[in-house]
C-alpha cells in the first residue's frame, strides 16, 4: 500500500490541516476536526484494486464530516465500509448513530451528510455503487447500522481485506485487478445478505464469493485433520461434486490446495530457528498431519528432501530454507 500521509512529517496544527487538505483530493471530500487538542496525530495507506480502493488508516480523536455543500458540489455515489480494528468509531448518518467496535463495520454513502468521531485504526473499503448488483444497491436501509464482522459473510469479507492488507507487497496489476473483484463480490454478497436479497446476485458473483470463502475456510482449518474435501464441502453446505467444479473453474484442485498449503506452513516452521526445538511430528501435527509417516512421504515428495534433513539445511544455511513464496 502507499503511505499518502503521515502525521510525523509535520508539526503541531500543521498535521491535521494537511490531513484536510489532502481529504479535499479525494473523491468523497470531508472537512475534519481535533478533538480536544489542535494537535494530531495520525496516517493513511491506500491501495487501488481497480474500481475498489481499500485504506488503512490510524488517527487521533477526530470528528470526520460531510455536508450537504460537499454533496452539491461532488458527489461521486460511492460506498465506504469501515472496520474499525482499535478504538471506538461513531457513525451518525441518514437519522441513525451507531457505535462500531472492532469485529464489527459499518456502511458510509457518498451520496447523504454525515459525522463520525473515531480514535485508533481502521480499515476502509469503498467502490462505487453502480457496480453493486441490482439487488444489493438498496442500500440506504443498511446505512450507519451495526453489520457483524466476525460471523458468516462479514468474517469472510474482513478476512479478505486483512489478506490483501497484509500481502499487498507481492501483487502484480493483473492481481490487484482480480483481487478488486473478488472485494467486490464479497461486499455484494454481504450487503444483499443483511437485505435479504441473495437471489438478485449474479450466479458469477456468488460463486467468485463462494470461492473466496471456501479458500478462506481452508487457510484458517489447516491444522484440523478434518479439514478434507467431503468436511468442507459439507462446512458450505454444498456437494463434494460442486466443490471440484468451483475449484475446477478458478484452474485449482481442492485435494492439492489443502496438501500444498500445509505442506507450506510445515516448511516454514522448519526453517524458523524460534522453532528449532519443536519436535517434527508436532509441528506436522499442527498443520493436520497427525501421522508422522504420512507427512514424511508427502513432505519428500513435494520438497525432495525428508523434514529432517531439511530443517538441518534450513537452519545451518538459513538462504537454504527460502523459496519463492518467502
Amino acid at each position: 500500500m502507499e503511505r499518502v500521509f503521515d502525521s510525523g512529517n509535520f508539526t503541531g496544527r500543521e498535521a491535521l490541516d494537511a490531513w484536510t487538505e489532502m481529504a479535499h483530493r479525494e473523491i468523497m471530500p470531508k472537512t475534519f476536526r481535533a478533538v480536544d487538542s489542535d494537535v494530531f496525530r495520525g496516517w493513511f495507506d491506500e491501495m487501488a484494486l481497480g474500481p475498489v480502493q481499500v485504506s488503512s488508516v490510524a488517527y487521533s480523536s477526530i470528528v470526520t464530516s460531510r455536508t450537504p455543500k460537499s454533496i452539491r458540489v461532488s458527489d461521486p455515489e460511492i460506498l465506504q465500509i469501515v472496520m474499525p480494528r482499535s478504538g471506538p468509531h461513531v457513525i451518525e448518518q441518514n437519522g441513525r448513530s451507531t457505535s462500531v467496535e472492532p469485529g464489527e463495520m459499518v456502511l458510509l454513502s457518498s451520496s447523504r451528510p454525515f459525522q463520525s468521531y473515531a480514535i485508533g485504526e481502521a480499515t476502509l473499503m469503498q467502490f462505487p455503487i453502480a457496480l453493486l448488483p441490482a439487488g444489493a444497491r438498496h442500500v440506504d436501509q443498511l446505512v450507519a447500522c451495526r453489520l457483524p464482522g466476525d460471523k458468516e459473510m462479514g468474517q469472510f469479507l474482513v478476512d479478505y481485506l486483512a489478506r490483501v492488507t497484509d500481502n499487498y507487497m507481492h501483487y502484480t496489476p493483473a492481481d490487484m485487478a482480480r483481487l478488486g473483484t473478488i472485494g467486490l463480490d464479497l461486499a455484494a454478497a454481504v450487503l444483499a445478505h443483511h437485505l435479504e436479497r441473495e437471489d438478485e446476485v449474479p450466479a458469477d458473483s456468488r460463486q467468485r464469493a463462494l470461492y473466496a470463502r471456501v479458500t478462506s475456510f481452508i487457510e484458517n482449518h489447516l491444522g484440523d485433520p478434518m479439514c478434507t474435501v467431503d468436511g468442507v464441502a459439507a462446512a458450505h453446505h454444498i456437494s463434494v461434486r460442486s466443490l471440484h467444479r468451483l475449484f475446477q473453474a478458478h484452474g485449482a484442485s481442492v485435494r492439492a490446495s489443502i496438501r500444498e498449503q500445509r505442506l507450506e506452513r510445515c516448511r516454514r516452521d522448519l526453517s524458523d530457528p524460534a522453532q528449532r526445538h519443536v519436535p517434527i511430528r508436532a509441528i506436522a501435527a499442527r498443520w493436520g498431519y497427525p501421522r508422522p509417516a504420512d507427512f514424511t512421504r508427502a513432505f519428500r515428495a513435494a520438497y525432495g528432501v525428508a523434514p529432517v534433513d531439511y530443517r538441518h539445511q534450513a537452519l545451518q544455511c538459513p538462504s537454504a530454507g527460502k523459496t519463492s513464496h518467502d
